[in-house]
C-alpha cells in the first residue's frame, strides 16, 4: 500500500474522537501475530533444544523427539522456528521504532519549511524513498558488520522517509484547519499546538501505516538473513533457514516450509491489524463499509 492508498482512507483533519469497535479483521490479525508474539515469549523461557545442538541427525524426519525434524546439520527445526519469531519481532518492533522517530521528527520539521525549503526537503524525501533497502543495507553492513542491529537501523532508516513523506502531508492539512489558527491566536505556542493538536490528529493514520510498515520490514529482514546480511549463525533468522533449506528442499521440504508459513502468516496478520485499525480509527471507512 502507497502514501497515496493510505491519505484517501484518511480521517478529515478534526479533533479525535473515541470510539472503537472491535472487527474481525483485527481481531483476526490480532489471533495470528499473538501466535507468532507466544511463541517468540515462550522462547525466551524454554526451547526443545539449544540452538547449536546438532545430536538429532541430519535431516531427519518428524518423530522421534522432534516436532518438524532436524535440517541438513541436526539442529532441531522447531527449536529454530521459535528463535526466528523472535527475531522477526524484533527486526520488526526495532525497524518501526526506528522509522517513527526518525520519520515523524523529519516530518514534522518539514512541514512547517515553506517556498524553496519545502520543495528541497519534498525531493530529498522523495529521493530517500526511491533508494534501495539493499542497498543502504550494504553500506551499514560495511560499517558495522552483518548483524541484527545493523539490519534494523537499516531498514528503520529506509522506512524512515516513507513516514516522514506522509507525516509532512497530513500535518500541513491539520496545519490549515480554522481551530489550529484559533490555538494560535489564543497564545498557544507552536509544541503545544503540535503536541496537543497536531500528532492526536494523524495518530490514526500514522498507525496504520506503522503497522504496514512492521510486514515490510519483517520481510525486508528475511530477505537480508536469506542474503547473509542479517542475524549471523547461530541465530536462526527464518530467512536463514530458507536459503539453508533452499539445496535440500526435495528431500525435506519442512526445511523450508515451515518458516516459510510462518512468514507468510505473520505478514498476513499485522496486514490483517493495519486494515483492521483503519476501520476501527477512520469513522468514515466504517461508514463506508456498513
Amino acid at each position: 500500500m502507497t502514501t497515496t492508498d493510505v491519505l484517501d482512507k484518511a480521517p478529515a483533519a478534526a479533533p479525535v474522537r473515541g470510539g472503537r469497535r472491535r472487527s474481525a479483521t483485527l481481531l483476526a490479525g490480532c489471533t495470528l501475530t499473538g501466535l507468532i508474539a507466544l511463541l517468540a515469549l515462550v522462547s525466551l523461557v524454554w526451547l526443545p533444544y539449544a540452538t547449536d545442538d546438532t545430536s538429532g541427525g541430519r535431516l531427519a524426519g518428524p518423530g522421534g523427539g522432534h516436532l518438524l525434524g532436524t535440517d541438513k546439520l541436526g539442529r532441531d527445526l522447531f527449536t529454530q522456528l521459535m528463535t526466528g519469531s523472535r527475531i522477526a519481532l524484533a527486526a520488526g518492533l526495532g525497524s518501526v521504532l526506528t522509522a517513527a522517530l526518525i520519520g515523524v521528527t523529519l516530518g514534522v520539521l518539514a512541514a512547517f519549511a515553506q517556498g524553496w525549503l519545502d520543495d528541497t526537503l519534498a525531493a530529498f524525501l522523495d529521493i530517500l524513498i526511491a533508494f534501495p533497502t539493499l542497498l543502504l543495507a550494504m553500506l551499514v553492513v560495511a560499517a558495522r558488520s552483518a548483524t541484527l542491529g545493523s539490519a534494523v537501523l537499516a531498514i528503520g532508516l529506509a522506512q524512515s522517509a516513507v513516514v516522514a513523506r506522509l507525516v509532512r502531508i497530513l500535518v500541513k492539512r491539520v496545519l490549515a484547519q480554522d481551530y489550529i489558527t484559533a490555538a494560535r491566536t489564543s497564545g498557544t505556542s507552536w509544541p503545544r499546538t503540535v503536541a496537543g493538536h497536531v500528532l492526536p490528529n494523524i495518530w490514526p493514520t500514522l498507525v496504520v501505516n506503522l503497522a504496514l510498515q512492521f510486514g515490510l520490514a519483517v520481510l525486508a529482514e528475511a530477505g537480508l538473513s536469506y542474503l547473509g546480511l542479517g542475524a549471523p549463525p547461530p541465530n536462526a533468522s527464518w530467512g536463514r533457514m530458507l536459503q539453508e533449506a533452499q539445496a535440500t528442499f526435495t528431500t525435506a521440504p519442512a526445511g523450508a516450509l515451515a518458516p516459510g508459513v510462518l512468514l507468510v502468516l505473520l505478514v498476513v496478520g499485522v496486514n490483517l491489524i493495519a486494515d483492521g485499525l483503519r476501520d476501527t480509527l477512520d469513522p468514515a471507512t466504517r461508514q463506508r463499509r456498513s
